[in-house]
């Protein structure tokens, strides 16, 4: 394909996906409540995306929207009557539209037909209604159809690595950017005629053109910011599909859309997600029958919730079913050996155990869940996230999963510390304490303990976990950092203190190293790598715990 064409191909992707996602949408809402206004709405979205595929040549899409449109015309005649398995048919067309002009689909890969099975069964479906008299005057449908025919479509921008931006902030930014130049050019001539000021103005100058570029920063990274609604809004369609397939009433209630995110974070945080979604609907929410034995409403309900909590996003997934089985899982890490025979644990670290790979309480494997990854998933990805995951369940009441979530990942505020001449930093949020530690406490080796006023704390020498070398320091510090649950020290030799860090992607020759999340530049150009904290936090306490059994 010509330079030229995959511009047009990728803007046609950008407004189809657009379009597909509003379609599914409407469809949604008009098996919910038909009325004529959706329906319209629905014709009309289907008819410009016949518009655009006939643009890109893409005939079979021609021919699937054109069916639809015919099968749309014949519910607004009243020679069909939409019922759910019409309604699952139409969302099913959205998939198979989605597969014919390059697409990813929405719908559950079990649940998914090729897009020439819909239109054959789209086809039968119009065929088998009932005839129509011919419209006087031009039908709404053909109305509707001129109309959009009519319109023109929103200008976008290429699919890939795009972001919709408000003019407002837009036009903030180009002010910051000329005051900034005024203070570039205002500092500059003091610098040049540095004998006519004192230290202090020229101090103040400075300040003030630093103001300036970190308004500059943080309105560029407001203009990362997304509504995690977005990413919400395609769970309507798995919700209804999964309820279908399990034959489970469920209501979902979705709150905190306008919370915003990072765009990256809005984007990776899908796949988790639908893990927790799908687990819900199969595990946690009883059958109808079941419910009503236990006193419950027959229809369950599956929140989906954002809202901000100490500088972070929480995102919830909570379903009101039959919470954990505190006796099976317990059963199944002591049979997978993650739990000795007579060992207990807080329901927060037993809980914890369905995140190991592997590990499920199904009695059976369904199409949806029970091969024990899927919680895996989760935990691998939210942490990839530099986020955390907790579990609040009640026999009987229900579960509820917590994901807190930074809200940018390109810059953090970090604590710097030294070793040896390397520089490494720490996410802030994750550093409790710093202390130094004692000379009677001090062991060569890897790994080691200190008692942290009264309670032992395994620690982790950064000089030995990344083979600098060289001698150690007359005098090391514990950085106290804390991850989850989890508490354990890094020893390094000096402390540097805070600021904010800007975060770049380690190089292929960096990438899954153990205990590294990234690299940032330091102020004389060098480079210091970021610690992965939960990496790190893990290696010490798994390293800790032969040594407390001995």
């Amino acid at each position: 394909m010509k330079p030229e064409l995959e511009k047009v191909h990728a803007v046609f992707l950008t407004e189809t996906e657009e379009q597909l996602t509003s379609l599914e949408q409407d469809l949604l809402a008009l098996e919910a409540s038909p009325g004529p206004e959706t329906l319209r709405a629905v014709f009309r979205t289907v008819h410009t995306l016949k518009g655009g595929a006939a643009v890109m040549g893409l005939s079979e899409a021609v021919e699937l929207a054109h069916t639809l449109e015919d099968l749309l015309t014949r519910l607004e005649a009243g020679a069909l009557v939409l019922h759910s398995g019409l309604g699952t048919l139409l969302l099913q067309s959205v998939d198979a539209m989605r597969e014919l002009v390059g697409l990813r689909p929405v719908a559950e890969p079990d649940l998914r037909l090729p897009a020439r099975d819909v239109h054959a069964l789209l086809d039968s479906t119009v065929k088998a209604a009932r005839p129509m008299a011919p419209p006087s005057g031009g039908g709404g449908m053909e109305r509707v159809a001129r109309e959009s025919g009519s319109e023109q479509s929103e200008p976008s921008h290429a699919r890939e690595r795009t972001l919709r931006v408000g003019l407002d902030r837009l036009d903030r930014m180009l002010d910051i950017t000329g005051e900034i130049a005024i203070a570039r050019g205002r500092l500059t001539s003091m610098l040049v005629q540095a004998h006519r000021y004192t230290p202090q103005q020229l101090l103040e100058a400075h300040r003030e053109a630093d103001r300036l570029y970190l308004d500059l920063q943080e309105l560029v990274m407001k203009v990362r910011m997304v509504p995690i609604g977005r990413t919400f809004q395609p769970f309507t369609r798995t919700v209804r599909d999964l309820s279908m397939a399990t034959g489970k009433l469920v209501r979902l209630e979705v709150s905190g859309e306008d919370v915003e995110v990072d765009t990256t974070v809005a984007e990776l945080i899908r796949d988790p997600l639908t893990h927790l979604v799908r687990n819900a609907m199969d595990h946690g929410l009883e059958r109808p029958e079941v419910r009503q034995e236990r006193g419950k409403d027959p229809t369950g309900t599956l929140a989906l919730r954002a809202f901000h909590e100490a500088g972070t996003i929480v995102i919830q997934v909570a379903e009101d079913g039959a919470g954990l089985d505190r006796d099976r899982i317990t059963a199944r890490a002591c049979e997978r050996g993650l739990l000795g025979p007579d060992e207990q644990r807080s329901d927060a670290d037993l809980f914890a155990l369905i995140f190991e790979p592997g590990f499920s309480t199904a009695e059976r494997i369904t199409e949806l869940s029970g091969r024990g990854v899927g919680m895996d998933v989760v935990k691998r990805n939210v942490e990839s996230l530099r986020g955390t995951i907790s579990v609040d369940t009640s026999p009987g009441q229900g579960t509820t999963f917590s994901l807190r979530l930074p809200l940018t990942l390109s810059i953090i505020e970090g604590f710097s510390v030294g070793v040896g001449e390397e520089t490494y930093v720490i996410p802030l949020e994750n550093v409790l304490e710093c202390v130094e530690l004692p000379l009677d406490e001090r062991h060569p080796g890897r790994t080691g303990f200190i008692n942290l006023r009264g309670e032992p704390l395994p620690y982790l020498r950064l000089r030995e976990h990344f083979q600098l070398g060289g001698e150690l320091p007359p005098r090391e510090n514990i950085v106290v950092i804390g991850h989850g649950l989890g508490k354990a020290g890094i020893t390094v030799d000096t402390l540097l203190g805070q600021g904010q860090t800007v975060i770049k992607p380690l190089g292929k020759l960096c990438q899954g190293l153990p205990g590294l999340a990234g690299s940032t530049l330091l102020g004389d150009g060098r480079v210091a790598l970021i610690l992965d904290v939960p990496a790190l936090l893990q290696q010490a306490l798994r390293a800790a715990q032969p040594a407390a059994a001995a």
